[in-house]
């Protein structure tokens, strides 16, 4: 089904509904909420998702899970194109979708369904294949893999103002001492709480920060060496390292930009 409104479809008497938009390079969507959970598919393109508690990357090829009424914003890192499946919250808490915000793979087979399910009418039949196909979509989405693409922020206002300024200005070079200035705390109060409140030592932290900026900027065509630059590492190698210690894959590999 393909629309660029997704309003029409909250309320369809069907437990999951597919949609395909193409948007243009940094579109960008304003805090927001919906009815049913969605799964963001991010076939062409990356896409950064934030909520208020934390930010999220969406590489090319993999997706995001929101529950209902999770307020998010997107914004669009390069041309996307996004398969967005919006399952209805009986459906949603049937599959044992979380019920929190993560990034997941997907498989070659959730990419067919998803493409199949795009060309479904409105008011499928739920007995019928169609259902049927739906029925699996939603049970392939359940057994997808999550991925380690999180930086939560801080609930302390002191600490989310550090790091907000942070994710608009990514750097491996942020230093542990700068960050408790920023946030006006002590080196040993900073640790604490950031520790307490995120579930990540700052040093892991900043990595997510700095792997979801990569990323993203990879993915609208700029190159190794200037991102590695950019975001502070000594030398294109030591960031490719530190993206493949993360991910399991150089940048070209694990993005495909060859």
């Amino acid at each position: 089904m393909r629309n660029t409104l997704l309003d029409p479809y909250e309320h369809l008497p069907r437990s999951v509904v597919v949609t395909a938009n193409d948007y243009p390079a940094g579109s960008t969507f304003p805090a927001h909420t919906h009815l049913r959970g969605q799964f963001a598919y991010a076939s062409r393109g990356a896409i950064s998702v934030a909520t208020p508690q934390g930010r999220w990357l969406v590489p090319p090829q993999r997706a995001c899970w929101l529950p209902a009424d999770m307020a998010h914003e997107m914004t669009m890192n390069g041309p996307v194109t996004m398969l967005n499946a919006f399952i209805a919250p009986p459906a949603a808490h049937a599959a044992r979708l979380p019920d929190h915000c993560c990034v997941h793979g997907v498989s070659p087979l959730l990419r067919l369904l998803l493409d199949q399910a795009v060309d479904l009418p409105a008011l499928y039949d739920v007995e019928g294949r169609d259902g049927k196909l739906m029925a699996l979509l939603v049970a392939e989405i359940a057994a997808m893999p999550r991925l380690h693409l999180h930086a939560p922020l801080p609930e302390d206002p002191r600490l989310a103002r550090a790091c907000l300024r942070l994710f608009a200005a990514p750097s491996i070079g942020a230093s542990l001492d700068e960050m408790a200035a920023d946030a006006g705390m002590s080196r040993r109060t900073f640790t604490r709480l950031f520790r307490a409140q995120t579930g990540a030592s700052f040093a892991a932290w900043r990595q997510q920060v700095c792997l979801q900026a990569a990323i993203g900027r990879l993915t609208q065509g700029q190159s190794v060496t200037r991102v590695a630059l950019d975001l502070g590492y000594a030398s294109p190698s030591a960031f490719a390292s530190a993206f493949r210690r993360a991910l399991g894959a150089t940048p070209s590999a694990y993005l495909d930009i060859g």
